[in-house]
């Protein structure tokens, strides 16, 4: 026997699917930022947690409006820190320093007193 099921029902299921599976999104974001950042303690993140557990809506709407500013500002730095390879370069040797400025003064850039100016800077 077919059950009789009208429109009405089938797209009340569909907005009710669709909300759920919103929602288990929003919440797995949410977890994943919680264990991702740097700048909360573990005490504080247990306590994000277990809030999530116990109240979900609350603490979702509570986590959202009072670190919901950075959420893309950290996911935007790890995104970077990524492609970078967290590669930082080294800084820059007195030798190759005095090599820049030698060539800043060969094309005309730099007159000589700034030159002998780079120079001192360098070898102090």
């Amino acid at each position: 026997m077919i059950a009789r099921v009208g429109l009405g029902e089938i797209l009340w299921s569909l907005l009710v699917i669709y909300v759920m599976v919103m929602y288990f999104i929003i919440v797995l974001t949410v977890w994943i930022d919680i264990f991702r950042s740097d700048d909360i303690s573990g005490g504080k993140k247990a306590l994000w947690i277990l809030g999530l557990l116990f109240f979900p809506i609350i603490s979702l709407v509570a986590y959202l409006l009072t670190r919901g500013d950075g959420f893309g500002m950290r996911q935007m730095a790890r995104e970077t820190n990524k492609s970078q390879g967290g590669f930082v370069p080294p800084p820059p040797t007195p030798a190759t320093e005095l090599s820049v400025a030698k060539q800043l003064l060969d094309g005309g850039t730099i007159t000589a007193a700034e030159f002998e100016q780079i120079k001192a800077r360098v070898l102090s």
